[in-house]
């Protein structure tokens, strides 16, 4: 399968995440300087990596699925972005250990499922399962003034993210909205000093 943003080109493999409009909404807002370290989490085609590579940042892109890994490389290197992205399998923050970032990239399973439900968008019964995980560690993987930006479900508590995200000493804010018949996906940015300028 293929997928594109923007007139690029993607190729997703069976059993990766296809690309949406939670990754786009992602994608439109992704800023990224000369020679930030960035992390996505769950990168799945890796789309998020390669658009962050071309723009200066130095990638570490993760993933549980060994073909969303496998996709991702090919499509770093089709763009010309391979060397760098690193690519490394596992859940959240378990493969960069105690490492920060610039800036973190994490597209979550955000959608209250009962029961297994798919690993790819099911969050749960509450929709938190991965997300609160995911809150409570990113304050350890921020560099001074590192940013994160994350995506999730108006059906998974907004409200309850931006709380969590104050009781760890982040600031943070919707940075933007996409509106269906059934719920409001929110893009949110979560860092350090967003609003004022560090102090001397």
């Amino acid at each position: 399968m293929r997928v594109f943003y923007r007139g690029r080109e993607f190729l997703v493999l069976p059993g990766v995440y296809e690309p949406a409009e939670d990754t786009f909404l992602l994608a439109d807002h992704l800023e990224v300087k000369e020679g930030e370290r960035v992390l996505e989490l769950g990168t799945g085609c890796g789309i998020l990596a390669v658009l962050a590579a071309e723009q200066g940042g130095r990638v570490v892109a993760t993933d549980v699925s060994e073909a969303a890994l496998r996709c991702a490389w090919l499509n770093a290197w089709r763009h010309g972005v391979g060397e760098r992205v690193e690519l490394r399998r596992g859940e959240l923050f378990s493969p960069v250990g105690s490492s920060t970032f610039d800036l973190i990239l994490f597209n979550p399973p955000y959608l209250p499922e009962e029961g297994e439900g798919d690993p790819r968008w099911s969050g749960g019964r509450s929709g938190r399962g991965v997300l609160d995980p995911f809150l409570s560690e990113l304050p350890l993987h921020l560099s001074p003034g590192g940013r994160a930006l994350f995506v999730q479900s108006s059906l998974s508590g907004v409200e309850e993210s931006l709380r969590r995200l104050g009781e760890g000493g982040l600031e943070a804010r919707i940075l933007g909205r996409l509106r269906f018949f059934f719920e409001e996906l929110v893009l949110v940015e979560a860092g350090w000093n967003l609003f004022s300028p560090p102090s001397q």
